[in-house]
């Protein structure tokens, strides 16, 4: 049985759901960049499982590799990196998730206006990006309007980094599934 290879051009999107596989994709992409790779974390070990899980993704990754922590300002994360090195942004949800907790009640269009500054920065580096985030809009409608307007806000922030992408995958149960844009016919 053939499984799809992850072709990645220079902004690459990969989503899906938890534990779908798109973090490791996205470091066997990296990998084979032929490039040095930067990894911009953006999770914070609020607690013992966050900690076990940022740990779990370290020992995923080469140990040369650079690690920055960007959990607010991934603009001048990116800004950080040499542009001819391959960068990877994990995860976009969590980073939506600590704009949006960092200040409780911010405007989702300043988060969204940032994301688009991201997608066009990210889409400008003459070096691989690759950007993991989640796809939490195919589930159920969640009970509370601050969950209601995450979904709403991932999905935006989502649409704008898939629209500056050169290609974008759906991860599912480690499959890539390439996405079509529906104006163009073209795989994005």
């Amino acid at each position: 049985m053939r499984t799809r290879r992850l072709v990645a051009l220079a902004l690459t999107v990969l989503t899906g759901g938890a534990r779908s596989g798109k973090s490791a994709a996205a470091v066997a992409a990296a990998a084979g960049s032929g490039a040095p790779v930067t990894f911009v974390a953006t999770a914070e070990s609020g607690d013992e499982e966050m900690a076990e899980r940022i740990a779990q993704h370290r020992a995923r990754r080469p140990a040369h590799w650079t690690t920055l922590e960007a959990t607010q300002d991934l603009l001048r994360a990116v800004g950080a990196v040499d542009p001819a090195d391959t960068i990877i942004v994990d995860c976009l949800a969590i980073w939506a998730t600590n704009r949006m907790l960092e200040d409780p009640r911010p405007a989702d269009t300043d988060i969204e206006a940032e994301a688009a500054r991201l997608a066009r920065a990210l889409a400008a580096r003459p070096g691989l990006a690759l950007v993991v985030t989640n796809e939490v809009g195919s589930g159920v409608v969640p009970a509370t309007p601050l969950g209601r307007e995450f979904r709403d806000l991932l999905g935006c922030v989502n649409q704008a980094l898939v629209r500056a992408a050169d290609t974008a995958y759906l991860v599912v149960a480690g499959r890539l599934l390439p996405l079509v844009d529906p104006a163009s016919g073209l795989q994005a």
